[in-house]
Parts: structure tokens; C-alpha cells; sequence
């Protein structure tokens, strides 16, 4: 599992707030994932965010504009396996 954290280098707080978040919930269900945090406006335009921090799980926005609570990140990060089998019986 890849999570994503976009924010902008002069609004640290919010960022740092989300990266403390999103280690608490990997803590609470015991799941490994690479946690990358960027500052590079390309990212963002890329994923078609405008308001930072924003949260991608698997490349897949998840929220932006607001810091997540941990119970709301561990909610998504429950929801992945649950929307990967959905996908594989679709195909």
C-alpha cells in the first residue's frame, strides 16, 4: 500500500498533523504501507488537487483541504481490500 501526502512547504503544521495521523492509524491496525510526503506543486496538478493537505491511498484521492482524523484514515485504509475484491468481480 502506497499513501500520499501532498502539501505545500509554507503550510508545515497541516502536514505535519496528517503524517502524524496517518502513522497513528498504520499503528492501530498493524498494516505496513511507504508514507510519502511531497511539496511539489506538479504532484498536485497532477492529481488535480487545489487545497492542500491532501491524502492519495494507492493513488486514489481520499480527502483534501482538511487534516483527517485517525479513525477517519483507518476507515479508508479498511475500505481498500474491501474495494479491490469488488473490482475483481466486476472484471
Amino acid at each position: 500500500m502506497r499513501i500520499d501526502i501532498l502539501c505545500r512547504p509554507e503550510n508545515p503544521e497541516s502536514c505535519q498533523g496528517t503524517v502524524d495521523n496517518v502513522r497513528q492509524a498504520l499503528d492501530k491496525l498493524g498494516v505496513e504501507a511507504e508514507v510519502h510526503q511531497f511539496t511539489d506543486s506538479r504532484k498536485m496538478i497532477d492529481n488535480r488537487i487545489y487545497v492542500v493537505p491532501a491524502l492519495l491511498i494507492d493513488d486514489q484521492v481520499r480527502i483534501a483541504g482538511r487534516v483527517p482524523g485517525v479513525d477517519e484514515i483507518v476507515n479508508f485504509i479498511a475500505e481498500r481490500p474491501r474495494y479491490l475484491r469488488d473490482v475483481a468481480e466486476v472484471a
